[in-house]
């Protein structure tokens, strides 16, 4: 997977289809689409010092 500056790529995740639920009501809810809403929590989570959640886990 190549990227260019700033251009986007698709990648395809397997989450519990609950937590989809609540990510998409949480997009609608602050106006935001599901993409940048996935990104700004997987930024966030990067940049700071926690650790990644074990299998099965959920942060």
């Amino acid at each position: 997977m190549v990227a260019n500056n700033g251009s986007k790529v698709q990648f395809n995740v397997y989450l519990p289809a609950e937590l989809v639920r609540e990510l998409k009501h949480r997009a609608i809810d602050e106006g935001v689409s599901l993409s940048s809403l996935v990104e700004h929590v997987m930024s966030t989570y990067l940049s700071g010092d926690e650790t990644a959640p074990t299998e099965g886990e959920r942060p």
